[in-house]
Parts: C-alpha cells; structure tokens; sequence
C-alpha cells in the first residue's frame, strides 16, 4: 500500500515518475488567469493567521463547510478566525475524494512543511504552527509567490480599475511579472439597470470621456482598453454563461444603450444584441493589440437568491450550466476570422459535456499563423480536479495537439493555491507514462520530457510571448 501523499502522489508508474520528477517539477510558473490581489502582492502583505489566507473569499471551502452542516457564521459570517479554521477542520475529513481534501494536504506540506492529517484532533496545533509561520517575513505574499518558482502572474481586473499596484510593482522592478487582464463583464451586462447606470458614469470618471451615448461609450471603453495595453496588458478574459452572436445593427445597440441610461426595459433579445456587439468589439480591440482572449463558459451563477441578496456574488452559490455553445460560438469565431480579426483565443467550457465540442471547435480555426491559436483552456472551475483534468486532457489529444496546450492555470483567490500546478503536473506525467508503460508511446523520455516541460511552461511563455526560461 503506497503512503499518502508522498513523493510519487499520483504517479502510477516508473515512467510517470520519471517525467514528473525529472522534467516536470521543476518548470516554474506562469498564472496566466488568476483573481489574486495586486494589492495585497503590492503591499507585500502578510497574513496573522491560517484562516486569512485559506478561507476568506474560498467558496470551494465554504461550499464543503455549508453541506457538512456548519453555520454560515463560520463561513462568511463574524466567528473567529480560529472558530472558523476550527470547523473547517472538523469538515476536511468528510471531504474524501473530492479536491480539496488533496489541495489541503498538499499546501500544508508545500508551504508549512506540515505532514499531519487535518482533522479536528490536529486543527488548534496545525492552526497555531502555520500561523506561526504567516507571521514570519519569509511568508509574506511575494515569498509565497517565490517558494511556489512563479514567473508571471495575471490579476482580473475591470476596465474601470486604476492599476496602481500594477504600476507600483513594475515601477519597484518586482522580478515576478504581474500583469492586469481587461475583464469588461460589467460592461456588457444589462440585467439591473441601475447598477449599468452607475457603472457608466464611474466609467466616464475614469477615461475622462463624457459618456451621454453609445459611441462615447465605446470611445470610453476603447481608452481604456488602450490605458491598461500601456500598463503591460495582453489578455482579456470574459465570464460567459455562453458566446453571444446575435445579428444586429449599430442602430438598434444605439436605441437599446440609451433606453438602459433612461432605464426603460431591455428585452431579452436587446440584452443579447447589446453583448453581441460588445463582444465583437472587445475581440477587435484585443486582435488589433495582439492580445490574448479568453472565454469561461458555461457557468450558471447566484442560482440561490436569498443567499445572493444576503452575501453578493462569488461566495458558493453556483453551478454547472447547460447552455447550448456551439452554433454561436462557431459563428462568433468565424465572424472574427473571416474578416482576419481573430485573436489568439483560449476557450473554457464549465460543462464536461461540452468537451468534445471545445476540442473540435478549435481545430476550425487553427490557421498555422501560430501554434496553437486557438486552444482548448485547462479544466477550470468544478472541472480543475483529477477526473475533470483528465477528460479535458483525452478530449484535446484525441482530437488536438495536446502537446502544444498552455497547460494549467490556478482561477483562485488564494496565494496558497499554487501547488494546483503540481496537481496537474502529476496527473499529465502520469497519463503519458501509462501509455509509455503500454506500449502506446514509444520509450523515447528525453522527447516526451520536452512535451512535458512545454505543457508546463514553454508554451504558456512563447503562446503570451513572454520571455522563456527554467
């Protein structure tokens, strides 16, 4: 019987062994989508206790905590930082075999060095030891960053925020590059207006463009755009509960955006117009700069409404959807394409069953102008967990090229979050060794080992065109 957790976790032969310890490992990082703080890195926070850094914002924890029976107060509410470290120990143990009861034991062991099982018997001396260390200027922020041999990161950010801790990091010359991503969901949503209204004039107060209709709107929108390309940019990104493609004309996009700002009521077909446009004009801009663009699809969101109206958004309430992806992704891309304005293009799907489609989706338009333009995304979200990993992973090299994929990305609020790379790299090493070890591949290491350490690193950095090393 193998030991929990040691070194060969997950590797279920020598081969794989061989190519996670030999070429895998020690790939460093690039997170090239995550909703870490810029501020926090900035500020190079520290943080007084386990519970800050592991459990606030976590709703993958709370989600565990709320069906083992725990109150919301020792979620989100106004328990202890001990009380609540407390009871997410008590509820560990019942997370067998899902994720988080890996993704806990190794950040334990990665950052703190702990090897203990945690459980309600070792919860008060594992709460006191790894916020002992929190506490030590060797785990501040950017140390996490350091111990995990992170190279890049990309924060989530609204076309209305500032960057002023991008702009303080680069100006301070922190070695690890961190990097905005123009994340405009706000902009596109017309679901409560008053919120749209407020979201306009905040924009207007930042591009310095007065905004009474729908062209000084995008003219806003496009400084913007323009203002986070000048602070280091290359990515946007988009929350999408589907690809919108419907037809319409830049008439129709003018009415419904000042009936929004009068507040009059938008149908759903005009809401779906409006992102439409948006879209397209969003992936323009991106093509025009050279940016990367992302799509996250297919999540069905704040599907609890006393709970949303009670806590906002992000904190657990959210699902797989079944939304139909294909016909209108397939006609947004080819839109793009067929007048040469696709960027390259990552495509996420949140529904496993979409994974086919994805995977055949992006062999339409691979175009050879680049390896790998379009590409099937990392299984995010529900799906970043081994048996989500490993479909995602088959579907692409069943119908792809698996070797030219940008690899694993961390989606996570938590600096604690890195060893999820690991998690990845020990699951695709062990999926090549498996078929070297049948016969499926040939015992060819050293190229297989390249393949590896490209998945895990050089592709992200040449696909981004960031410098390349390790």
């Amino acid at each position: 019987m193998k030991k929990f957790l040691d070194k060969n976790f997950l590797l279920e032969s020598n081969t794989a062994q061989t190519l996670y310890h030999e070429y895998a490992a020690k790939m460093p990082i690039i997170d090239y989508h995550c909703h870490l703080s810029p501020q926090q890195i900035a500020e190079d926070a520290r943080f007084e206790n386990i519970t800050q850094v592991w459990l606030y914002g976590d709703h993958y924890k709370w989600r565990a905590m709320r069906t083992n029976g725990v109150d919301e107060r020792y979620c989100t509410g106004d328990a202890s930082d001990r009380d609540k470290f407390l009871k997410w120990a008590e509820t560990v143990p019942y997370t067998l075999r899902n994720p988080l009861y890996h993704w806990t034991h190794l950040e334990l062991q990665r950052y703190f060095g702990i090897d203990k099982i945690l459980d309600a018997s070792t919860a008060e001396e594992i709460y006191d030891e790894a916020s002992d260390l929190l506490k030590k200027p060797e785990y501040s922020v950017r140390n996490l960053l350091r111990k995990m041999n992170v190279k890049i990161v990309c924060t989530t950010d609204d076309p209305t925020d500032s960057l002023i801790y991008h702009q303080q990091l680069k100006k301070e010359g922190f070695e690890i590059r961190v990097l905005p991503a123009f994340r405009p969901d706000n902009a596109m949503n017309l679901s409560v207006l008053s919120k749209f209204q407020q979201y306009v004039e905040k924009l207007s107060r930042v591009s310095g463009v007065t905004v009474q209709n729908f062209d000084d709107y995008l003219q806003a929108l496009k400084v913007r755009h323009d203002y986070f390309a000048e602070n280091g940019c290359c990515v946007s990104d988009h929350g999408l509960e589907e690809i919108y493609n419907e037809s319409y004309r830049l008439e129709d996009i003018r009415t419904i955006f000042s009936n929004a700002l009068q507040g009059k009521v938008i149908s759903d077909e005009q809401h779906n117009q409006f992102r439409s446009a948006m879209l397209t004009y969003f992936a323009e801009w991106d093509h025009e700069k050279g940016w990367v663009q992302q799509y996250h699809l297919g999540a069905l969101r704040n599907n609890n409404s006393r709970m949303m109206q009670k806590l906002g958004p992000d904190t657990g309430w959210d699902s797989i959807g079944d939304f139909s992806q294909g016909r209108a992704l397939a006609g947004f891309l080819d839109k793009l394409d067929s007048q040469d304005k696709l960027a390259k293009t990552i495509l996420y799907n949140l529904n496993p069953a979409d994974n086919e489609l994805i995977a055949t989706m992006i062999g339409n338009f691979n175009d050879g102008s680049s390896a790998g333009k379009i590409q099937f995304g990392s299984g995010w979200w529900f799906l970043d967990q081994k048996d989500g990993m490993i479909k995602q992973m088959n579907a692409l090299s069943n119908m792809g090229l698996i070797s030219k994929f940008v690899g694993m990305l961390t989606d996570s609020r938590s600096f604690l979050s890195y060893p999820r790379h690991e998690y990845f790299r020990r699951i695709l090493c062990n999926l090549f060794g498996e078929e070297v070890e049948n016969g499926e591949l040939p015992e060819n290491l050293p190229w297989i080992g390249k393949v590896i350490e490209d998945i895990c690193y050089h592709n992200a950095a040449s696909y981004f065109n960031w410098p390349t090393e390790g």
